[in-house]
């Protein structure tokens, strides 16, 4: 089994890996305890899950959490904010594009993520970064990207939806393919939504 030989893993990447549940995740962390860096971007995740990450790695110290940005519908969610925050007090650099995650869930961040020092809110659409708070992330995040940030150096597509529908061509995000499995001394692996039997990987 895949996970069973790489416990010693400090980085994963899951791209658009839809097929993989929030049970197969959480017991698949479980057995990552030294993982350091975590991206699970594009990934239809619960709030529990995020906990079981927190939980099972207290040496994580750089998550990516990446959707794509909605202005319209105007859509609030703070559960991802405050799984993050009340697990993951290790932090440094987080990066949460285009996530629906208002102004409590950013200073939930901040007061449960002290090491934070570098945070991306491009296109969290919900954030407004005005006086306190403002201020408060002035002085506290030294790499900050904000709102309404260029978005040049996006390594995905950043189109962002303007409306209450979606094409078949926008049920993944462009510029995506499939991503192949990469190891490197058993330090760090990626995985694409087609490359494996997930189900045979976490539940083996």
């Amino acid at each position: 089994m895949v996970v069973g030989r790489c416990t010693r893993i400090k980085s994963l990447r899951l791209v658009s890996c839809y097929c993989i549940s929030d049970l197969g995740l959480s017991e698949a962390v479980s057995k990552f305890p030294l993982l350091e860096e975590l991206d699970i971007s594009f990934c239809s995740l619960s709030r529990e899950t995020l906990e079981a990450v927190g939980s099972c790695c207290p040496h994580l110290k750089s998550l990516k959490l990446n959707d794509r940005g909605y202005r319209c519908p105007k859509i609030e969610c703070d559960d991802e904010a405050l799984a993050i925050a009340e697990n993951m007090p290790e932090l440094c650099h987080l990066q949460i594009f285009g996530n629906k995650l208002t102004n409590d869930g950013l200073e939930a961040i901040l007061d449960g993520c002290p090491h934070l020092e570098s945070l991306d809110l491009r296109q969290c659409f919900n954030i407004h970064l005005v006086g306190n708070l403002e201020k408060r992330c002035a002085e506290r995040i030294k790499v900050l990207r904000h709102p309404d940030d260029s978005i040049d150096d996006y390594e995905f597509d950043p189109d962002f939806q303007d409306g209450y529908g979606s094409s078949e061509e926008d049920d993944y995000p462009s510029g995506i393919s499939d991503i192949e499995f990469v190891s490197d001394e058993d330090d760090y692996y990626e995985f694409s939504d087609y490359e494996f039997d997930y189900e045979y990987m976490f539940y083996d």
